[in-house]
């Protein structure tokens, strides 16, 4: 379940920034970049390259998916030498408790906002009904319901 936080925390800020603060996407294009990212293994990666696909060709799909990966492995790299004396710092765990729960917020506002640009009429709202009920109930892999989705809509 962790990667799934993650994952949505990285759709908070690219809603965030590519939709409301640059308008360089609309909240469809952004909703069918994470779609197709989800019909694939990697879908962080597969959306990242969509999206730079979108805004700049094969030049901005490339700088996109090593722009979505390098800072973490920077980052990684850089704080690794004193990850087991930051672990026992009750400062810095509070400090990590307090992003987590700045991070919930974000998505919950973000599902909320990305929901008011997905659920546009009866069918895609008892669609996302009977995924949620799927996802949750009977643990069904969320590349079914993106196929499953993707078929109600051709056919509809």
């Amino acid at each position: 379940m962790p990667a799934l936080w993650r994952w949505l925390r990285t759709v908070c800020f690219l809603q965030a920034d590519l939709v409301e603060r640059l308008e360089w996407l609309t909240s469809q294009q952004l909703l069918d970049a994470i779609a197709i990212g989800q019909i694939t293994p990697g879908p962080l990666f597969t959306t990242a390259t969509f999206i730079g696909y979108l805004l700049a060709g094969n030049p901005g799909a490339i700088a996109a998916t090593v722009g979505i990966f390098l800072p973490s492995f920077l980052l990684v790299a850089l704080v690794n030498p004193w990850v087991s004396t930051l672990q026992k710092s009750l400062i810095f765990r509070a400090f990590l408790d307090g992003v987590n729960a700045g991070a919930w917020g974000l998505m919950v506002v973000t599902t909320i906002g990305l929901a008011r640009s997905a659920l546009i009429d009866p069918l895609t709202i008892c669609l996302a009904v009977l995924g949620a009920i799927a996802l949750g109930r009977f643990s069904i892999s969320s590349h079914w319901l993106v196929v499953f989705g993707a078929l109600v809509g051709l056919v509809g």
